[in-house]
């Protein structure tokens, strides 16, 4: 997949099938219309080509929401993307300024002028433009106009998915990771860089990941311990990982740690992607660190069976 940020860098292609869309976690919803892309694009030996827009549109119109988590940033949007074999992605950086632009000025610019559209997919509900103008029932009114076929995946079709990014959240805040696996069509994941810790876990046999926090718009799963996958240098690896403050050590701050299982050596620097299976348990605070050694010896059984199952 080519990423091209600046749409002045656009190649010319002969045959662009296009998409557009936020696209965040680019679950199964999404992936109805992607697979229509793709197989419009095969049917006329052309290209699949996503338009997403970064920041999330809603960071710059309420700069003060900040209620907003996203389950995917842009860098895990174009991994997605890239691993569901679209062959170009356009980020447009939004704006104010964007975001005042007219649907006419928007398909006439972008659409036409800069990628030369042959087909547009959208989802049924799709909206672009200034005040979310533009339309279906606009495009398709236009459409020799513009010089481009319009297609919209019908509303039955999404809508039997029965799925949202609004559900699949509240499934990660509940830590309910299976619901939101299913919705996604993939596993969760976050990626982030293991940066130094007090080391205590290596002190009772478990030595963990410190992982930096995420940006504060990614969103982090419910306090508890789960079975993971973590992805690093080509390598998936089997762990368990906890979310929270430490009650047992008197945290106060959340610390995302991972422990790899039956795995030894230096990761400090690297960049992890830790993908989440199941919710072993909520944290809890033990008596003591022997309590929690003991604690730990279970999950890493659970982890293991759940992974391995």
């Amino acid at each position: 997949m080519e990423v091209i940020r600046d749409i002045a860098d656009f190649p010319k292609l002969s045959f662009p099938v296009v998409t557009s869309g936020t696209f965040d976690g680019v679950h199964v919803g999404h992936q109805k219309i992607l697979q229509r892309v793709k197989e419009r694009a095969r049917q006329s030996s052309g290209q699949s080509v996503v338009i997403t827009y970064w920041p999330h549109p809603r960071l710059v119109l309420f700069p003060e929401d900040n209620e907003l988590k996203l389950l995917s940033t842009i860098e895990e949007r174009v991994e997605q993307l890239r691993s569901f074999g679209i062959d170009y992605l356009l980020i447009i950086p939004f704006t104010k300024k964007f975001s005042r632009l007219s649907s006419r000025t928007f398909i006439e610019d972008v659409l036409v002028k800069a990628i030369h559209t042959k087909v547009l997919v959208i989802g049924y509900d799709h909206r672009f433009g200034k005040n979310r103008e533009g339309s279906f029932e606009h495009l398709k009114a236009r459409s020799a106009q513009y010089g481009f076929e319009v297609e919209e995946i019908p509303r039955q079709d999404v809508d039997d998915i029965g799925v949202s990014s609004t559900k699949i959240r509240k499934a990660i805040e509940s830590g309910d990771i299976p619901t939101a696996n299913r919705y996604l069509g993939h596993t969760y994941s976050l990626t982030s860089t293991v940066v130094e810790g007090n080391k205590l876990g290596r002190t009772i046999g478990y030595p963990t990941a410190n992982l930096a926090l995420p940006t504060p718009h990614k969103l982090i799963p419910a306090h508890g311990v789960y079975a993971v996958w973590v992805r690093h240098n080509g390598q998936r690896l089997p762990g368990m990982m906890n979310i929270g403050v430490r009650p047992t050590v008197d945290g106060s701050h959340l610390t995302l740690e991972v422990h790899l299982i039956n795995y030894q050596g230096d990761l400090y620097g690297h960049s992890l992607t830790v993908e989440f299976v199941e919710m072993l348990r909520e944290e809890k605070k033990f008596d003591g660190l022997g309590a929690l050694q003991a604690q730990l010896s279970k999950d890493k059984e659970a982890a293991v069976r759940t992974l391995a199952s």
